[in-house]
């Protein structure tokens, strides 16, 4: 009976568009009321302690850093680089909006962050080019998809710390699907931009033009180059890249690029600080709730239930698929990874799947929830940087969707695809 307190109160919050961590919140609040097994302090002392830990000291340091470099122009001269070398081909700027999220994915680890930077650069210049405004914003929507799964990732960190995965293990396996996703989203922009006639940017190739770009943004291509070498190196962990990174991100914006200010500078740490004050509310709540989960045995139940259907592998993880697709649809990814791994990722050992091959498996699927109403983060920041509406949008990510989808069955009936590049440095799963 509890139980469904806890799930009554939750979706009665969320209905009401209550903010995702007030909504967990209240509902382990009214389970202490009703249930009377856990009291007020035990929430208060459990709150602090589940944001007293080093790894996740990462996330909001890898958030700052990509206010930091949006702020100081590397995205910018990032997008110039890739047009430089892609951007005359038919379609040529739709290709570059994807590599562009792709790269700055490995900069800011944060989905929306990569749609509103890339975003604000691309779908001008698309539009001035003769591109129907919706499909540019639907393709930077989808393709802001890829900020959580290419390395860093902050949703991989919320894995790490709820299954005791290796942060840094996940982060190179998240290259290969990563690319895979990215290359499916260029196939059917293409394929978009040829029948409707989008052309490239109007200028021939040139060597030197590359060469040129190439010099501007050197020190923003050197950010993931510093970043994952001195993780895989040994020469910092996780943690410490995050904060080297805003570092670095203050350095070329402050001194190279010269295009950060004290004023810029402050607004970008306000907004960072903002940012991760949400962030913090989410992980402390879902940390509560995952305790009081596992005092009303629901994840036993779950895996059971689960187990009862069925004994075949390719059903489960599909069914585990069905599940984080409904889940993303409707939570915020943190919550998600924080409530869910600890549940699912047992469900998916019995058969034998790899704690990172699982961990890529759900961070995609979540990562997909971030252009499925209603919650669909990334639709949002896309339709408040186009101006336009939120159903016109839904209905030009659909190619884009069902891409992703099949790019997470290939990662998920596909285990080397995450655990190539892992294994090749050592990884023994």
């Amino acid at each position: 009976m509890e139980a469904w307190i806890i799930i009554i109160v939750f979706l009665v919050c969320v209905f009401s568009t209550v903010p995702i961590g007030y909504a967990i919140g209240l509902s382990v609040v009214a389970y202490s009321l009703t249930a009377g097994t856990i009291n007020m302090g035990y929430i208060a002392s459990g709150l602090f302690a589940a944001c007293d830990s080093f790894p996740l000291m990462a996330i909001p340091f890898f958030i700052l850093s990509g206010a930091l470099m949006e702020g100081g122009g590397l995205s910018r001269r990032l997008v110039l680089f890739f047009d430089s070398l892609v951007g005359h081909w038919t379609g040529g700027l739709a290709v570059v909006t994807v590599i562009a999220c792709m790269f700055f994915g490995a900069i800011s680890g944060s989905g929306p962050a990569t749609t509103a930077a890339i975003g604000a650069i691309m779908v001008p210049t698309m539009v001035e080019k003769g591109y129907d405004k919706k499909f540019a914003m639907a393709l930077v929507a989808a393709s802001g998809c890829l900020g959580v799964i290419i390395p860093p990732s902050i949703p991989m960190v919320m894995y790490g710390i709820s299954t005791n995965a290796s942060v840094s293990t996940m982060f190179m396996g998240g290259f290969l699907p990563g690319i895979t996703l990215g290359i499916l989203l260029i196939i059917v922009a293409v394929r978009i931009c040829k029948v409707n006639g989008y052309t490239g940017n109007g200028l021939k190739f040139s060597w030197k033009r590359v060469w040129i770009q190439f010099k501007d943004a050197f020190w923003a291509i050197l950010t993931p180059v510093i970043i994952l070498g001195g993780i895989y190196s040994g020469l910092f962990t996780p943690t410490e890249a995050a904060v080297i990174s805003v570092v670095y991100g203050l350095i070329v914006g402050l001194f190279i690029y010269k295009e950060l200010d004290l004023k810029k500078t402050y607004k970008k740490f306000a907004e960072a600080a903002s940012t991760h004050g949400a962030v913090n509310i989410i992980v402390g709540t879902s940390t509560i709730l995952g305790r009081v989960l596992t005092l009303e045995q629901i994840p036993d139940a779950i895996a059971k239930s689960m187990l009862s259907l069925t004994d075949n592998k390719i059903i489960i993880l599909l069914l585990i698929n069905l599940l984080l697709l409904a889940c993303g649809c409707l939570l915020e990814t943190t919550s998600s990874i924080l409530i869910l791994a600890p549940i699912l990722y047992p469900v998916a050992a019995s058969f034998g799947v790899d704690i990172v091959h699982f961990g890529i498996l759900m961070v995609v699927n979540l990562a997909i929830g971030f252009i499925t109403p209603p919650v669909g983060v990334n639709l949002f920041v896309a339709c408040g940087i186009g101006k336009i509406p939120f159903m016109d949008l839904v209905k030009r990510i659909l190619p884009f969707l069902v891409a992703l989808i099949i790019g997470l069955l290939l990662i998920t009936y596909i285990p080397a695809i995450s655990l190539t590049l892992p294994r090749l440095l050592g990884y023994g799963g």
